[in-house]
C-alpha cells in the first residue's frame, strides 16, 4: 500500500459502512514497523489488509477488506498469509475478529482469547456526576510518554506511536487520573467516519475508568459515540446501559498459536478498535 492508494481504501471501508476515516488509513500506513497490502485487478484496488507491528512483540491485523464483486476468490486469505509471511519474526499475532471471519482465522491456527462487545450511544446520555475527591484531568503532552509506559504493562505491546498519533488528533478529549503523582488510568480516543470512538481506557478498576469516560461524553455532547467493551467489564457494561448505551454486536480476540504477552487484561477497560487492539 502508498499514500496515493489512500483514497481507493477509504472506498472499500465506506462500502461496509466501518467507522475509518483518511486518517485512520494514513495512521495505519505510517507506522515505522506497520505493514498495509492491497491487492489489485485491473488496476483497481479489491482488498486490503493491515498489521499495526508494536515492536514486534505483538502485531495486530485488521483491515481485511474485499470488493463485494470480488469476493469467493480467495482473496483475503491471500492477504492475511501474506502479513503472516511479513510478520514471521513478530513473537505474536492477533486480532479482532467478526463473527463471520472467527471460523476463518480458526482455520488458520488462530485460538480463541475473549470477546468484545461492541455499544453505541442509543440516546441522549445522562451520565451523572463523576464521584470522589480525584477529578480526571487534561492530558499533557509531556504526559505521553508515562502513558505509554502503563499501556505496556497492560497491552502487552509498546504502542507509543499510535498513541502520539491519537492524542494529536484529539487532544481535548484525552483525560487522566493521577494518584500520589502517578498516572494511573487514562482515556484517549479519535473522531471516526460514523462515530466518535472512545478507547484506549486503561484503569486500575471501574470507578476510575467511568471517571475518566465521563469526562470524554461530556466534551461529546449530541455526537453519536462508539466502545468496545471486553467482556469481563460486567460493571462498566451494566453503566453504559444505564446512561444510554446499547450493544451492537462482538468480536473474539483471537491471538495465532501462542499469547506470550497478554497484558494485563484485568486493567483493559475500552480497547482501541479491532484495527488497532
Amino acid at each position: 500500500m502508498h499514500s496515493y492508494d489512500i483514497a481507493k481504501c477509504l472506498l472499500l471501508s465506506d462500502a461496509e459502512h466501518w467507522n475509518q476515516t483518511d486518517k485512520d488509513w494514513t495512521r495505519l500506513l505510517n507506522g515505522p514497523q506497520n505493514h498495509c497490502l492491497v491487492a489489485e485487478s485491473d488496476n483497481r484496488i479489491v482488498g486490503s489488509a493491515t498489521a499495526m507491528n508494536y515492536s514486534n512483540l505483538v502485531a495486530w491485523l485488521g483491515m481485511v477488506l474485499v470488493d463485494k464483486d470480488y469476493r469467493g476468490k480467495g482473496i483475503a486469505k491471500l492477504l492475511v498469509a501474506s502479513l503472516l509471511n511479513l510478520l514471521e519474526s513478530c513473537k505474536s499475532v492477533k486480532l479482532d475478529a467478526t463473527p463471520a471471519g472467527q471460523p476463518v482465522y480458526e482455520k488458520i491456527g488462530f485460538n480463541n482469547e475473549y470477546v468484545i462487545h461492541r455499544m453505541v450511544k442509543s440516546s441522549e446520555l445522562n451520565y451523572g456526576s463523576v464521584e470522589g475527591k480525584i477529578k480526571p484531568e487534561s492530558i499533557q503532552p509531556s504526559d505521553i510518554a508515562e502513558i505509554s509506559l502503563l499501556d505496556f504493562t497492560v497491552f502487552g505491546g509498546e504502542r507509543s506511536y499510535l498513541l502520539s498519533s491519537l492524542y494529536k488528533d484529539s487532544p481535548d478529549k484525552a483525560f487522566c487520573l493521577r494518584y500520589e503523582g502517578r498516572i494511573n488510568a487514562f482515556s484517549l480516543g479519535r473522531k471516526g467516519r460514523n462515530f466518535f470512538q472512545i478507547g484506549p481506557v486503561v484503569a486500575p478498576g471501574p470507578a476510575e475508568a467511568k471517571k475518566v469516560i465521563a469526562f470524554v461524553l461530556a466534551k461529546l455532547s449530541g455526537e453519536k459515540i462508539v466502545v468496545d467493551v471486553p467482556d469481563d467489564k460486567a460493571e462498566l457494561i451494566k453503566w453504559l446501559e444505564s446512561i444510554g448505551f446499547t450493544r451492537l454486536r462482538q468480536f473474539t480476540r483471537m491471538f495465532l498459536h501462542e499469547n506470550p504477552y497478554p497484558g494485563r487484561v484485568e486493567n483493559n477497560y475500552l480497547i482501541c478498535g479491532p484495527e488497532y487492539g
